[in-house]
């Protein structure tokens, strides 16, 4: 299982085992399931980084990849119309190389600071990705943790210890279905 990033899944400031794919590690061996997670999150990665390492990260086998790209490509203000182009670039180039693997989508969102406009449509453009490449999206990787300086590092923007915690349920939470249909060989439903 991959889990591609930026600094958020790399678990930038912390423990590698306190970031939230080595806590995903931990809930899976404790379910039972088998599967090993890899950790590819890289700090300050845009999108357009993350489709320039595919042919990299393609190398090694997965069933399951995770992506969460495009939190710092709204840092920059990039549009959202190239970042939509890169994560849909991402999602054909690994379906072309594995066709049998599962990705699961994870929503990130914009600061305020660009405006409505670039706010909603950036938050727009996941659901529209998940549906486009039927995809599994999950819900925005920091519910419940953006914003609450006791859950964060002192930048504001990275989670702590125990912020990761729930980082990591949120990501379970969506994940676990699917891991449990790939696990009995099933496919999990995708979104229609």
């Amino acid at each position: 299982m991959l889990f591609v990033g930026t600094s958020l899944t790399a678990g930038l400031g912390l423990d590698p085992d306190s970031a939230y794919p080595a806590l995903v590690q931990r809930k899976i061996d404790s379910a039972g399931l088998p599967f090993r997670v890899v950790n590819a999150g890289v700090s300050g990665e845009t999108s357009a980084g993350a489709l320039r390492r595919m042919d990299w990260l393609l190398r090694q086998p997965f069933d399951v990849m995770v992506l969460e790209t495009g939190a710092n490509d709204g840092l920059r203000g990039t549009p959202v119309s190239e970042t939509r182009a890169n994560i849909q670039a991402i999602i054909d180039t690994v379906r072309r190389a594995r066709p049998g693997a599962h990705i699961v989508l994870v929503q990130m969102e914009a600061l305020p600071n660009l405006g409505v406009r670039y706010t909603r449509a950036f938050h727009a453009t996941y659901p529209l990705i998940a549906r486009e490449r039927r995809v599994t999206l999950l819900p925005f990787l920091l519910n419940g943790v953006a914003g609450h300086a006791s859950l964060n590092q002192s930048d504001g923007m990275h989670p702590n210890d125990d912020g990761e915690k729930i980082v990591a349920d949120n990501v379970w939470r969506g994940l676990r279905p699917v891991l449990d249909s790939v696990a009995s060989g099933g496919a999990p439903a995708r979104p229609r």
